[in-house]
């Protein structure tokens, strides 16, 4: 019986240990599903952060990069740009983004510059001196063809050392630099180490090209040519890239570590960032990883920052089986004890003859078992209770408007509105309760995105619009709407709808006011580059389509920058905006008037099929442009110059029609400014040697090209040369000896006629000197001033140095002005003419009668001689109106005590005349054509002149 009872017990304990086996092979099966289902979810959540984190930092960069290209638009629009233009539009960006070092010009100087240009960078920072950075050291720059040097550079508090670096010796901004210049945008560098800080830290710099204005920049070689020097953002990296993750709190994930390279890959010599330190956990777990840890692999991410490739890794530490999802642990748990309790369940039916004390036991296990579920469920549902309470706190403290309304069709009635909802819309709760949802729509007209909200509604599902809503108080404001069904629990019939309104009223307005000043000129409010490409494509599209011609017009004001150099450029503007204003009221509501930058404008005149119309257009703005002009209590007199070319003779793209009509203008400023022309194909080939020439002219000084030939001026009364006027010749090395009426004009035009002046009077004053000291008398000689010379601010220093390094007494120097340049600001004429006629120079009107003055002004001017044109005198013979106004000059000028000179003396007749009626002097070609100083030696030696009035 024993052997029985034994057989019996062991049967029993076999059957529960196979239960138990299979019941523990089917937890570990349920245990492995669960923890790769939970493996997966954690990969799918690092990914998900890896790819937020690696936009962040793309996006970051992408976004500082763009501050770069903003700042470059300036100098596209404004020619030249000051540093104090350059500190105002730069302030605001560096507010923005902090994370920007530095933001600066470099300027391109080549070495034959390189002196001038230091000299003038003392007058204002008396220490400056182009440097460049060895061995971490900062050291004058050596010599080299060409300089990059940091002229413009905010803000300047911790960024002084690199104000005057030149960088030309970089490798790594060379590099950038090149790429730069000839692709047109922007190049980034690799990893740097700064100067600017104490200590070396490591950055990047961004460059962007600025070219000569009006330069051709349709080949990689011609924007090298045209390139003057880049803008440049130079970025503290580890700041702006701690900046980007740290503002979305990327940085507080613990366990999650993030490499920045600037590289195509994980290159450790290029590492720009890194945050935190995903070590590896779990060595020595006798089991495979996989079932105990989660180590997904590390997620790079590739991108471009201005031409330079970039890097993101982003990788995470293992996590442990505890950390977090227990799903597998529970079910691991619950499977344990779900085989034990089958084993004990099998071991309770196979043995029959168990104790009442196991039964009781196990009944007692299983009691205590169904208590503690009841208490979890208790839990559970206090937990559920409070997570409601808090979300509908939530709802009644968000600040966004929260609405519930019901799914019965079509009223939709509102049942519930948050205190966001009182505030947004100014309706209470009592107003709307009840009313169809579409209430605060207002006009169904304004509301193109309504009919989604609609059909979200009809077709029970999630839906989102932006629309135009209104205020109790007929206000309106703009909403970005969400609505989403409520369904009953337990099936898919719909209940209710929430709605969930977004205020981006001043969003909207910001984008409106950054789309139009990305669009308009901020000076004038007129269409800027961008918006004339714009309406000009629209235009020619319609003119295609109707077939009407399309005229665009390019207005020059012509000498605008006088105004610049003697009132300063605050006043510029003020007249530029006055003229912007003109030109409006000149033109119809459908033209288009843009401003290009500086003194240039362009109009886009369509539907002008008949050219009356056009040309009436044309006329009303020189009118416009001719007004007088009041500024600081002085009167300006402007003209302009205008460049007509039409779609689609001239053309049939917006860059050629402007082009052409770039061109054409300028062909109306070399035929006298103040008038308009119409583009031919042959002023493209003029233009083409026009910029040939141009580019000749800027080294023809430094190539000692220019020449001087003195005209003799006579008196009449002796016969005796008593003067000359010397006039400037260039001898170009290819086209031969170039008239001055072909490049004095160019040469004002690019600013060059200051320093070619500058050597005309020291040459003209040394050879009149030697001519003095030879013994060969004592001569007057006359040189004629440019408008920019009259007006720059050291014109009476610049005499005085001339006078007093030649040793030629002031007396014997004649300054000659054209009537328009002493007309165009009398007082300020005034005020200069007295302060040469301080030096004891004499003063001449020059070309007398061409110009505008009146007996009045001329009263007031202090000059000493009138020089009547040629032109009158030409007439002297052969026209009697031309002969009494000769007369009327001479008997004007000696009214006033002035001496008169008679230019262009060709014929006995016309001298007769002259002397007959009292003119001091002549010259012109009866005596002598303008002579080479050898040659006018030898004049000199050989006594020549004009029989004396006693002889005669």
């Amino acid at each position: 019986m024993d052997k029985l009872f034994r057989r019996v017990r062991v049967s029993v304990s076999v059957s529960a240990l196979i239960t138990l086996a299979v019941g523990l092979g089917l937890t570990a099966l349920l245990f492995a599903s669960v923890r790769k289902v939970e493996s997966h979810t954690r990969a799918l959540e690092f990914q998900q952060a890896a790819k937020l984190r690696s936009n962040a930092v793309a996006g970051g960069l992408a976004d500082a990069v763009e501050q770069l290209t903003v700042l470059n638009q300036l100098f596209r629009s404004v020619d030249p740009v000051s540093r104090e233009q350059f500190r105002s539009f730069t302030a605001p960006l560096l507010q923005r983004y902090p994370e920007i070092q530095a933001l600066s010009f470099q300027r391109l100087v080549r070495h034959q510059d390189r002196a001038a240009f230091e000299r003038a960078m003392r007058r204002r920072f008396p220490d400056f001196q182009i440097n460049e950075l060895a061995d971490g050291r900062l050291r004058r720059a050596g010599v080299r063809d060409s300089y990059n040097v940091v002229d413009y550079l905010e803000p300047p508090a911790g960024n002084v050392a690199a104000f005057g670096l030149d960088t030309a010796v970089a490798r790594e901004q060379g590099e950038a630099r090149e790429r730069s210049r000839a692709s047109g945008r922007p190049a980034a560098t690799g990893l740097l180490s700064l100067a600017q800080q104490q200590g070396w830290h490591t950055g990047f710099l961004v460059l962007a090209p600025v070219y000569l204005r009006g330069a051709p920049l349709d080949t990689a070689a011609a924007r090298r040519r045209a390139v003057v020097g880049e803008t440049a953002a130079m970025f503290r990296v580890d700041r702006l890239i701690h900046t980007l993750l740290g503002a979305g709190g990327l940085l507080d994930a613990p366990g999650v570590s993030v490499d920045v390279y600037a590289a195509a890959g994980a290159d450790r010599r290029q590492l720009a960032f890194r945050h935190g330190d995903a070590g590896a956990a779990g060595a020595g777990w006798p089991l495979p990883r996989w079932l105990w840890l989660d180590q997904g692999a590390p997620q790079g991410t590739s991108f471009d920052v201005a031409g330079q490739p970039w890097y993101v890794e982003v990788a995470r530490a293992p996590a442990h089986i505890t950390d977090g999802r227990h799903g597998s642990l529970y079910a691991l748990l619950g499977g344990i004890l779900s085989s034990l309790f089958a084993a004990a369940h099998v071991y309770t039916l196979v043995s029959r003859n168990g104790t009442i004390e196991r039964v009781a036991g196990a009944r007692t296990a299983a009691l205590q078992f169904a208590n503690l579920r009841l208490s979890e469920d208790l839990a559970v549902r206090a937990s559920n209770e409070r997570a409601l309470r808090l979300r509908e706190k939530a709802i009644e403290v968000s600040a966004n408007a929260i609405v519930i309304c019901g799914a019965a069709a079509p009223d939709y009635p509102i049942e519930y509105v948050n205190p966001a909802f009182e505030r947004i819309t100014g309706y209470s709760a009592a107003e709307v309760l009840g009313r169809n949802i579409e209430c605060l729509q207002g006009r169904v007209a304004d509301q193109q995105n309504l009919e989604e909200v609609r059909a979200a509604l009809r077709e029970r599902r999630e839906g989102h619009a932006l629309l135009r809503n209104y205020r109790k108080d007929g206000g309106s404001y703009w909403s970005d709407l969400f609505i989403a069904p409520v369904r009953e629990e337990g099936g898919d019939a719909v209940s209710h709808f929430v709605v969930a309104q977004y205020d981006v009223t001043a969003v909207m307005r910001f984008e409106a006011e950054l789309e139009f000043q990305a669009k308009h000129d901020t000076l004038t409010g007129l269409a800027n580059r961008n918006l004339l490409r714009e309406r000009l494509g629209q235009a020619i599209a319609a003119a295609e389509q109707d077939g009407n011609p399309l005229w665009v017009v390019f207005v020059d004001l012509d000498r605008f920058k006088i105004v610049n150099d003697t009132l300063g450029h605050e006043a510029g503007d003020a007249l530029l905006t006055t003229l912007a204003g003109r030109l409006q009221a000149a033109t119809r509501d459908a033209d288009t008037v843009a401003r290009l930058g500086g003194d240039e404008f362009v109009l886009v005149l369509p539907q002008y099929s008949d050219e009356r119309a056009g040309l009436a257009v044309l006329e009303r703005i020189m009118d416009a442009v001719a007004q007088p002009l009041y500024l600081e209590r002085h009167e300006f007199f402007l003209t302009c110059s205008i460049g007509v070319a039409i779609y689609p003779a001239d053309g049939a793209s917006a860059e050629a029609l402007t082009k052409h009509a770039d061109i054409a203008m300028y062909r109306a400023k070399e035929l006298g400014r103040n008038n308009f022309q119409f583009y031919t194909a042959a002023m493209n080939q003029r233009t083409l040697e026009r910029l040939s020439l141009e580019g000749d002219l800027r080294h023809a000084l430094e190539r000692g090209e220019f020449e001087l030939h003195y005209q003799p001026q006579l008196a009449l009364h002796s016969g005796r040369v008593v003067g000359m006027e010397a006039l400037l010749r260039w001898n170009h090395p290819r086209l031969g000896q170039i008239a001055p009426g072909l490049f004095i004009g160019m040469a004002e035009e690019m600013g060059l006629i200051i320093p070619i002046g500058a050597w005309v009077m020291r040459t003209a004053c040394a050879q009149t000197r030697a001519w003095q000291l030879a013994g060969l008398g004592e001569l007057r000689v006359a040189v004629n001033l440019s408008a920019r010379q009259f007006t720059q601010k050291g014109l009476l220093q610049s005499i005085a140095d001339v006078l007093g390094e030649t040793g030629l007494e002031a007396r014997l120097l004649d300054l000659e002005l054209t009537e328009s340049m002493v007309m165009n600001d009398v007082d300020q004429a005034i005020a200069i003419l007295r302060n040469l006629k301080g030096l004891g120079v004499h003063v001449a009107i020059d070309d007398f009668g061409t110009g505008y003055s009146s007996l009045s002004y001329l009263r007031r001017f202090p000059i000493d001689v009138l020089k009547i044109d040629q032109s009158f005198v030409n007439d002297i013979a052969n026209d009697a109106e031309g002969a009494a106004i000769v007369l009327s000059i001479i008997s004007l000028a000696h009214s006033l005590r002035l001496s008169v000179v008679a230019e262009g003396v060709e014929t006995a007749e016309q001298l007769d005349y002259l002397r007959a009626h009292g003119c001091e002097q002549m010259q012109g070609y009866y005596f002598s054509r303008p002579l080479p100083a050898a040659a006018f030696e030898q004049l000199l030696r050989e006594g020549r002149g004009l029989p004396s009035l006693a002889c005669a």
